[in-house]
């Protein structure tokens, strides 16, 4: 099919042996999540996404927190593949961190009462559009990724670290490097079992 947005959806995958190399300037690493995150669409235009970006040291810190969190969970003789798979992540350049900022949605939720329910549903629904764009630009760029959710685990540990606002919920994790190697080929359900077209 000839569409090169279309190319680059079909391309995206999970990658999770990641190297510690960057084929891109920091400079424009900073510059596309951005551009992403600047047109993410959202309901209402409440933009409520927000990332924060770690590279070298802070990327590894974050994993070093986040094995501590699981050794106090994880028994001991299961550990050792759970800190294999932590340390796969670290391996990588970079981290993504996605957050939804409560506050907008909570004043939104005031605004527009009989639409209240709905905020929290389309503010995550905003958040994977972000976490896909972010995605499929990091893989464009020459980038492997995959998407993690350690949330729970880590959420006050991180905020502590890096000074997030409290408003700022942690939805989903998504470390980043050079591949160093090509995932296995992906199957598909029947599409006429997915898709009605009238």
């Amino acid at each position: 099919m000839n569409n090169d947005f279309l190319a680059s959806v079909a391309k995206r995958r999970s990658y999770y042996g990641i190297k510690d190399e960057s084929p891109i300037s920091d400079e424009r690493l900073k510059a596309l999540i951005e551009e992403a995150v600047k047109h993410t669409p959202s309901a209402m235009n409440s933009q409520s996404t927000r990332v924060v970006v770690l590279t070298k040291n802070q990327h590894d810190k974050l994993w070093d927190l986040t094995k501590d969190a699981l050794r106090k969970i994880v028994p001991s003789e299961q550990f050792q593949a759970t800190s294999d798979k932590i340390d796969s992540f670290k391996n990588g350049y970079g981290t993504v961190l996605f957050y939804e900022d409560m506050e907008v949605i909570t004043s939104l939720q005031k605004q527009f009462e009989l639409y209240k329910d709905n905020f929290p549903v389309w503010s995550h629904q905003a958040s994977g559009i972000s976490q896909f764009i972010v995605w499929n630009t990091l893989e464009t760029e020459g980038f492997g990724a995959s998407l993690q959710h350690y949330t729970e685990l880590i959420e006050e540990d991180v905020k502590r670290e890096w000074q997030i606002p409290s408003s700022w919920k942690l939805i989903a994790q998504m470390p980043f490097g050079t591949p160093m190697s090509e995932p296995s080929a992906k199957a598909f359900l029947p599409l006429e079992d997915r898709v009605k077209f009238f």
